[in-house]
């Protein structure tokens, strides 16, 4: 009788055995397989937040089929303590063990709010963003100029949130002055800024900064960037150019960079200011005669003046023979490039074209004739009310997004 007691009781403990054991495995399974989202989901975790809450929110997102799986499998990977405060996107078919990689990786909050600071050549916009889980791409909420009156109530109920991000993305071709004036308007930055940027100094790029951080240490890495890429870009220069120095590679970039709406010609741009300066001819562009006129403080906002292109100043190119004596604006990497790599051509004139690009001539008489072809585009524009750029010839609209913030990812 005992001896069949204890084989039954064995043969109880061998099944339970097996049953435990395909417990787990099927456990395993689930825990490694793709999950059951079809559509990426933003899930917060909040600070102090522990892994049974964070279950029970996964699996309310229906970004987890089983909450006990996943807090098996979390403890038994010891990362059950590690989850990271903040917002991350969890992409679709995310297995659980992909999720608490996500939520626990830690870093920047890859979805929920962000405020960015666009510091562009004419304004500068306080832009609120949310990501779109959809398609995993930020939409714009709130836009507006914080110098031109309070902040929206819709700001600042997130710029006050703990995991709220902040970037500061400034575009080519905005002058020193501008970038410190825009930043001294930033309400989520802090600290003095004692003095103006030498011209040129600040690489245009998108900043990712914390709430609170100080003013003159942003600055200080933009000066840090720009000069990076000027002595990568120095170094692989084309030979023959005639400018002899990394400091006048910048200004011939910053006119490049002013001369040209269209990313395809800066090139071409750039070969008509070294052919000229090769030949002995002035430069004669407008731009550096608008920056002799506003000190680069502010944009001009009209066409220039004959009394203006007559007036000698240091950066009038009308008069003066070389470059002038400092950049006009902050040039980006591509206008850098361009300077120290123009393309090989024979042109020596080039005059707006009506979007925003040129016309390049070689002789004066075809120059003339690209000349009259715009005078007749800027005649009809009068005619139909429309507005043209007076520095680019491109027709005004609002100011697109600088090359820096189109390479972005969602982030």
């Amino acid at each position: 009788m005992w001896r069949n007691i204890a084989s039954n009781a064995l043969t109880l403990f061998v099944v339970v055995l097996a049953l435990l054991g395909g417990l787990i495995a099927w456990g395993q399974r689930e825990y490694v397989s793709r999950g059951p989202l079809e559509q990426s989901v933003c899930v917060r975790v909040e600070r102090g937040a522990n892994i049974a809450g964070i279950s029970a929110q996964l699996e309310e997102q229906g970004a987890i089929t089983n909450g006990t799986i996943f807090r098996i499998g979390a403890r038994y990977s010891d990362r059950a303590s590690d989850l990271r405060f903040g917002s991350y996107l969890v992409p679709p078919g995310a297995s659980m063990e992909e999720v608490l990689d996500v939520l626990t990786r830690g870093g920047q909050s890859t979805c929920g709010t962000e405020v960015n600071y666009r510091i562009g050549v004419v304004t500068a916009e306080m832009v609120v963003r949310e990501i779109d889980p959809d398609t995993a791409r930020f939409v714009e909420t709130v836009k507006f100029n914080p110098a031109a009156g309070e902040a929206p109530e819709e700001y600042l109920a997130v710029a006050e949130a703990d995991d709220t991000r902040f970037r500061v993305t400034l575009a080519e071709g905005a002058t020193s002055w501008q970038v410190v004036e825009a930043l001294r308007q930033a309400e989520f930055l802090s600290g003095e800024i004692d003095s103006v940027p030498a011209e040129g100094v600040l690489a245009p790029d998108s900043y990712e900064v914390t709430r609170g951080a100080d003013r003159a240490a942003l600055l200080a890495e933009m000066e840090a960037r720009q000069s990076r890429i000027l002595a990568d870009l120095w170094e692989a220069r084309a030979e023959g150019l005639p400018i002899q120095t990394p400091e006048e590679a910048l200004i011939l970039a910053s006119i490049v960079e002013k001369e040209t709406g269209v990313p395809e010609e800066r090139r071409q741009v750039a070969s008509v200011f070294v052919n000229r300066l090769n030949q002995g001819m002035r430069l004669q562009t407008d731009p550096t005669v608008i920056y002799g006129v506003t000190n680069g403080q502010g944009v001009l906002g009209r066409g220039l003046r004959r009394s203006e292109l007559d007036r000698p100043t240091p950066y009038n190119t009308y008069q003066i023979d070389g470059l002038p004596p400092t950049p006009i604006a902050n040039p980006g990497r591509a206008s850098i490039e361009a300077a120290l790599n123009p393309d090989d051509t024979p042109y020596v004139y080039f005059v707006a074209d009506g979007t925003g690009g040129h016309a390049f001539a070689v002789t004066l008489d075809e120059h003339n004739r690209n000349v009259a072809r715009w005078r007749e585009i800027e005649r009809e524009r009068a005619a139909a009310g429309i507005a043209t750029d007076p520095e680019t010839g491109a027709v005004e609209a609002g100011e697109a997004e600088t090359e820096a913030e189109e390479a972005e990812a969602t982030e």
